[in-house]
């Protein structure tokens, strides 16, 4: 019995044994996943946003320096919660653009013995974009209807609009500002006045039982005009104290530098370009006001802005450059004319047909739209410009649709460039851009003149309009 009493004990303590050892080595195997789990960090991508408060918001808005003080209020820090919080993307794009702006609003203004404050106007009408069109045909960064830019010396035709010269606009803005502060005394009601008119200021005033203070008037004024000012302060704020709530740019904007040439003839930004060495995307950021590349007879004494380190070579030589240009022109207009008359080719599915025209060593090419396609890509692979297949075509505006067939002129030599260049490959090689400094996805857009945001941001992938000089753009 004993035998058998000592025979059960050690078998149990062998068990016992056995089974803290498994148990140790499962610990030991669990322990291991888990570390090696810890060591896979997730990476999480997120911004942090500074808590704030009311009162920490009103203290730093009495502590602010301005000659256009104001009290916070509900309606201001709901809109200050708005840009700091709600809306960031829109407070990280207009101080992308505010260097390109700001020192021209506040020379401006100073000129004219103004509030600086007043340059953050600019932002509440357009974002600080100066082909900014509203709704109802306002145009340009200080969003002037067609009517009351001529009051300001501001002219529109086809091809150039003076709402979109940042100048122009900014001088007609400031003496426009001014005449309404004048009329009312007081700066708060000149700005209401600018968004939605003196007249119904005066009768918000006459409403109100003649208060003439915008807070006295604010229930009497129109709905949009309501926000207008509180969004103006907020902004005010908010642009002074990002680092207070972690809105900081990774590349910041800079203005192109530039100098004014008048040429005093008609004029094709294209060809300027070509003939001075001049990028033509950089001429159009420089000259907004300039619709389609093109200055008509009407601005014969327009000044053109071009870069500045290529200014003084253009200005020392400005009459041999204008006759190339217009030399360039006339050859333009006389190949267009020669095409009018060429013998209508029958329309066929592929790009790559071709026949001689009328032009001797020019190719006329029959091109079928595909599904993705835009003037813009259909114009660089074929060595042209949009303009030009517009011309050629009749178009009014950018839009083409899948299966039109556009009409392509091109020079032989070009002709086979093209071809020798797109030889081996199975098609055309893919376009690409290199995003220069100051570049935004809408500036790009524009460059490239028939392909959207949208599209940029879908060929690249990009969940956000947050680029980087250097970063490599697929365009078709």
């Amino acid at each position: 019995m004993k035998n058998l009493s000592h025979f059960l004990i050690t078998a149990l303590f062998f068990s016992f044994l056995f089974s803290t050892s498994v148990k140790a080595q499962d610990f030991d195997r669990l322990s291991n996943a888990k570390i090696e789990e810890q060591m896979i960090v997730p990476n999480y991508q997120f911004e942090y946003i500074p808590d704030f408060t009311y009162q920490e918001v009103a203290a730093k808005i009495k502590a602010m320096e301005t000659d256009m003080p104001f009290e916070l209020n509900e309606k201001i820090f709901a809109f200050i919660n708005y840009f700091t919080v709600r809306n960031r993307e829109y407070t990280k794009m207009v101080l992308q653009r505010q260097n390109l702006y700001f020192p021209l609003f506040e020379e401006t203004l100073t000129d004219h013995e103004m509030p600086e404050d007043i340059k953050f106007l600019a932002i509440i009408e357009s974002g600080l974009n100066p082909k900014a069109k509203s709704r109802v045909g306002a145009m340009g960064l200080w969003q002037f209807m067609p009517a009351t830019g001529r009051m300001y010396s501001m002219n529109l035709n086809r091809d150039v609009d003076d709402r979109m010269d940042p100048e122009l606009a900014t001088e007609g803005a400031a003496r426009y500002l001014k005449s309404l502060y004048r009329m009312f005394g007081d700066w708060e009601l000149a700005l209401a006045a600018y968004n939605c008119g003196p007249g119904n200021v005066r009768k918000a005033i006459k409403r109100s039982g003649g208060k003439k203070t915008f807070w006295g008037v604010y229930d009497y004024l129109p709905k949009e005009t309501r926000s207008y000012v509180p969004q103006f302060q907020a902004m005010m704020y908010v642009l002074r104290h990002t680092e207070d709530h972690n809105l900081f740019l990774e590349q910041p904007t800079y203005p192109i530098a530039f100098e004014k040439i008048k040429f005093n003839q008609e004029l094709d930004l294209e060809q300027l370009a070509t003939v001075a060495g001049v990028c033509v995307e950089d001429l159009e950021f420089l000259n907004p006001s300039i619709q389609n590349r093109l200055v008509p007879a009407t601005n014969l004494h327009m000044a053109i802005r071009v870069p500045k380190e290529k200014a003084e070579l253009i200005a020392a030589n400005k009459e041999q450059y204008a006759e190339a240009v217009k030399l360039t022109s006339e050859r333009s207009d006389a190949l267009r004319a020669s095409n009018s008359t060429a013998t209508p080719i029958k329309s066929v599915a592929v790009a790559s047909s071709t026949t001689n025209s009328s032009a001797g060593q020019q190719q006329k090419v029959i091109y079928t739209v595909k599904s993705g396609d835009v003037l813009g890509t259909i114009a660089a692979r074929n060595g042209t410009t949009v303009t030009k297949l517009k011309t050629w075509n009749n178009l009014r505006s950018n839009n083409i649709r899948v299966g039109q067939k556009l009409v392509i002129y091109k020079n032989q030599a070009n002709f086979e460039n093209t071809l020798a260049q797109n030889s081996g490959n199975a098609g055309p090689a893919p376009e690409s851009y290199t995003v220069q400094p100051g570049d935004t996805l809408w500036l790009i857009s524009k460059k490239l003149n028939g392909v959207t945001v949208d599209q940029l941001k879908k060929l690249n992938n990009l969940q956000s309009d947050q680029i980087k000089p250097g970063q490599k753009l697929k365009i078709s």
